[in-house]
């Protein structure tokens, strides 16, 4: 089928009687509770279930093996190739599928921030609560910008559609598949909204770099001067907590662009963990959920719809999406000028990593490839000790190119931008899980600040023996004693012993980037093992 097929399919469908369009918060609320989606709860928020599926499905994902990306795209685990013959037979039954149905449901919107960037997107569902997830997490259109708004991509989501893996040439009953020629997410079997949002970022991720654009996986905000900041880490490394910060603006939560003129928000909204939420721990998040908001999978009482963010019965992965507007301490449109600062988060549970140190350029890139974090005992079935992991560029899932070239061009643009980059550990200190203490939220805080003010910039460091990194001497508000980790811990020969299996782990992870630049490793990774 060629791609004037595959359009004539879904204008049909989108023109068709059952379909409602830019339907309004309140009128997408209504159908949800009427349509018996979901509940409502006590602040507003829409509450759904998502069944089976409560997380992302990678092993589901695939890209259509088209001639126009075949030579771009990095194949392997997490960018599986499927057939055009495959994709095009499922798309129709998919379509068919769809015009049975009572009621679907359209967004119109954007991805990206910047108008000269940005992506114009249309998103087709099966359930109402998926329109209104849509609507709050890409960037509304203004009525103006709605009556000229014109379609480059299309997410088609119809979660009550299982395919038949024997048939259809997928591995299970659920499927995720982007087709950059004919610009279609198709998406079925699974119920969890979160694969739309992470499907139009991994389209991003394709569309940006190929027109000279960095995408990131962070989040960014700025201070009273203008100065951006960048914040790069992955789950329970405390992007979200520091990032959060009463005397800077925040630009956008997870995901952006860095294009010749700043940094600019991929998204329109915030996808949330809700799990253990309190207005003490995280005002910003528990006032922004209000009405119109979307909770995932958050167990309410049945009396008083109170949502019980302790309770993690359905799943850890408990979510809350809600538009940025929703926090006070925005920057509107979500756009600012280039970064003066990088942050990569690390939670270490080997306790070796220092908990702040500055980063050359190599080290940076080094550092962004290799993504570390750690996983912790009882996380996962099977954890039973820390184990170190890494997401290339702190988003591995989403990354349709080869890794090096969104290192190359975060190096080429903390040169051209004199970017000062920070490695920070939120990890463990004084030893390993275990035996160490976590590290003082307060001292980080305090670290991330001085950062941010530039009061780093000229303060004497030390070189760690075994990592390289250079480790400031002094900061203020933290005591001196825990800015180097060897001397934190009892047994320094411990230390050294854990530090050189935790290198040894980045060595070997770091042998995948055959095809990066040799100085990264030589300049940016350990320098004893």
């Amino acid at each position: 089928m060629s791609s004037i097929g595959i359009k004539s399919e879904l204008t049909q469908l989108i023109n068709g009687q059952n379909v409602h369009l830019q339907l309004s918060v309140p009128r997408l609320v209504e159908k949800v509770l009427n349509r018996n989606e979901g509940i409502l709860t006590a602040s507003g928020a829409v509450r759904a279930e998502t069944g089976k599926y409560t997380g992302r499905s990678p092993k589901d994902k695939f890209i259509v093996e088209e001639p126009s990306v075949k030579d771009k795209i990095e194949w392997g685990s997490v960018n599986q190739p499927i057939s055009s013959d495959v994709f095009e037979k499922l798309y129709t039954k998919v379509i068919k599928y769809l015009q049975s149905r009572d009621e679907i449901f359209v967004f119109k919107g954007f991805a990206g921030a910047d108008e000269k960037y940005r992506l114009p997107i249309q998103v087709v569902n099966e359930y109402a609560w998926h329109n209104l997830f849509a609507h709050q997490l890409f960037i509304r259109p203004s009525a103006e910008e709605l009556a000229k708004h014109q379609t480059e991509f299309t997410v088609v989501s119809a979660p009550g559609f299982k395919a038949n893996p024997e048939v259809d040439g997928t591995k299970s009953e659920t499927f995720i598949i982007v087709s950059f020629e004919r610009k279609i997410v198709l998406i079925g079997g699974t119920e969890y909204a979160g694969e739309m949002k992470k499907s139009i970022f991994s389209v991003m991720n394709y569309v940006l770099p190929e027109a000279d654009i960095l995408s990131m996986h962070c989040s960014a905000n700025v201070g009273i001067e203008g100065d951006v900041a960048l914040f790069f880490g992955l789950s329970g490394t405390g992007k979200t907590t520091l990032s959060a910060d009463p005397n800077r603006r925040l630009i956008g939560d997870d995901e952006h662009g860095w294009s010749p003129n700043g940094v600019f928000n991929v998204e329109g909204g915030c996808y949330a963990k809700t799990a253990g939420l309190s207005v003490e721990k995280e005002p910003q998040i528990y006032n922004a959920i209000t009405f119109g908001s979307v909770l995932e999978n958050v167990i309410v009482d049945p009396d008083s719809r109170e949502p019980l963010y302790d309770d993690t019965t359905l799943t850890e992965n408990t979510r809350a999406a809600y538009p940025i507007q929703a926090i006070d301490n925005i920057v509107e449109p979500s756009i600012a000028g280039h970064p003066s600062v990088i942050v990569f988060l690390t939670a270490d549970a080997f306790g070796v990593l220092p908990p702040i140190s500055k980063l050359t350029k190599e080290q940076a890139m080094y550092h962004f490839l290799s993504g570390y974090t750690s996983k912790l005992a009882g996380t996962e079935r099977g954890v039973t000790s820390p184990e170190a992991t890494f997401s290339t560029c702190f988003g591995a899932p989403f990354l349709p190119l080869p890794a090096a070239r969104y290192a190359e061009m975060l190096g080429k643009k903390i040169d051209e931008h004199g970017v000062q980059v920070f490695l920070v550990n939120t990890g463990w200190t004084g030893g390993e899980y275990g035996v160490g203490s976590r590290m003082n939220l307060s001292y980080t805080r305090a670290m991330v600040q001085a950062a941010l003010n530039g009061e780093l910039e000229n303060v004497e460091t030390v070189q760690d023996k075994v990592f390289g990194l250079s480790i400031p001497l002094h900061v203020p508000g933290v005591p001196d004693e825990v800015l180097q980790p060897n001397k934190t811990w009892s047994d320094e020969k411990a230390y050294y012993a854990k530090a050189k299996e935790l290198a040894g782990k980045f060595d070997q992870n770091f042998s995948k980037f055959s095809h990066v630049d040799k100085l990264i490793k030589q300049l940016g990774g350990p320098i004893a093992k």
